[in-house]
């Protein structure tokens, strides 16, 4: 069995220094080529040295798109902000502060793809202390420590009829006996972040319905609900509703790029919860909509979707049985017409029709 073993640095000032926060939070998450971007952009940093997207390609053996990756995910994780042009080209990389604690976001917008350049000018890469831009403002209202509760504290919990009844629920969403860590993370979002029960409950079941059973994401979630002024189950909903990856796959199907408002996130919603429409069934009605109009897709979709769910559609067959019955009724509508016109001309072909001699008729004017 080995035992511990001492590290000895003899480095010296040729080197480059790494955050121990990176490395105890960040780095296990990462894969190798994000390792990889990111201790380079430290050293380039460190040595002041201009780089580009295909130097690093070149000399890590990646593609332009992986190093683009790497970037945005350091960038989504915030030890990174990139700076591009008018035409949308990557021009800086501004290396930010390490946080002292790890707040990785439980629901990230999908990133928008920017093209790179391919001939890459140099990019200039800032550090926190060269930033031109002004420090951020400080959080107002700050997010309340967790109580370390005793046991003694626990079993008073427990004996409550209040919170015996929440961890009870939680029980039962969770299906395990909660331990007591769990349970301090359940009292510490009702007692502390002042969650209400509906809020409490609809958290528990958001995290059920993305299977995240384990505590620490739900406590990350109610984190984020209180920071964003979540109150309700309403604003919790139509919050979660915009970080869907259904959504973002609907909006572009429309041909719109943009993030979902709270009013598009709440139609795109509506269509998958409430008339329970699958993803190909929303997808034929996108496409039907890309190819009628260029102007409010998204209500025209809308018109399509409600008409199939008033209809009864649940799959591609009843639409093709619309789809017919639509087809055939212009059909029967111009046999009736038809029908009514031989109607009619037969009607008029019923009169008396004479015999007249219009030589002798001739000749009788002709003689008055």
């Amino acid at each position: 069995m080995m035992g511990r073993v001492t590290i000895n640095c003899g480095s010296g000032e040729d080197s480059t220094s790494v955050s121990n926060t990176f490395i105890d939070t960040y780095m296990g998450d990462a894969n190798d080529a994000q390792i990889k971007v990111y201790l380079y952009l430290l050293r380039m940093m460190s040595a002041n040295l201009p780089t580009s997207v295909s130097d690093i390609a070149d000399k890590f053996n990646h593609t332009e798109k992986d190093v683009m990756r790497a970037l945005r995910y350091w960038e989504k994780h915030g030890l990174i902000s990139l700076e591009y042009d008018g035409a949308r080209h990557l021009t800086g990389i501004h290396m930010e502060d390490m946080p002292s604690f790890r707040e990785l976001p439980s629901e990230v917008p999908p990133v928008k793809q920017f093209p790179v350049q391919e001939e890459a000018a140099p990019l200039m890469m800032t550090s926190p202390a060269q930033t031109p831009f002004p420090a951020p403002a400080p959080i107002q209202n700050a997010v309340p420590e967790k109580p370390n509760y005793s046991a003694k504290q626990l079993q008073e919990f427990r004996q409550d009829a209040h919170c015996s009844q929440l961890l009870y629920i939680a029980e039962q969403y969770f299906g395990r006996t909660l331990s007591v860590s769990e349970m301090r993370t359940i009292l510490y979002i009702h007692n502390d972040l002042q969650f209400s029960d509906d809020l409490l409950d609809y958290l528990m079941q958001y995290c059920i319905e993305h299977e995240k059973t384990d505590f620490r994401y739900m406590e990350k979630v109610a984190i984020e609900w209180d920071r964003d002024g979540i109150k309700t189950p309403k604003q919790a909903k139509s919050r979660s509703a915009k970080y869907d990856k259904r959504i973002y796959v609907v909006m572009k199907s429309l041909g719109m790029e943009n993030a979902p408002t709270d009013k598009e996130a709440g139609f795109i919603s509506q269509w998958l919860d409430s008339y329970g429409f699958s993803m190909d069934i929303i997808q034929e009605a996108c496409d039907r909509t890309v190819l009628s109009t260029q102007k409010n897709r998204l209500r025209y979709a809308d018109g399509i979707l409600r008409n199939w769910h008033d209809n009864g559609v649940q799959d591609k067959n009843d639409i093709a049985r619309l789809d017919a019955a639509h087809t055939a009724a212009p059909a029967a509508r111009s046999m009736r017409s038809t029908e009514h016109t031989a109607a009619r001309k037969n009607s008029f072909n019923q009169f008396q029709q004479n015999d007249y001699d219009f030589d002798a008729l001739e000749k009788q004017l002709l003689h008055n």
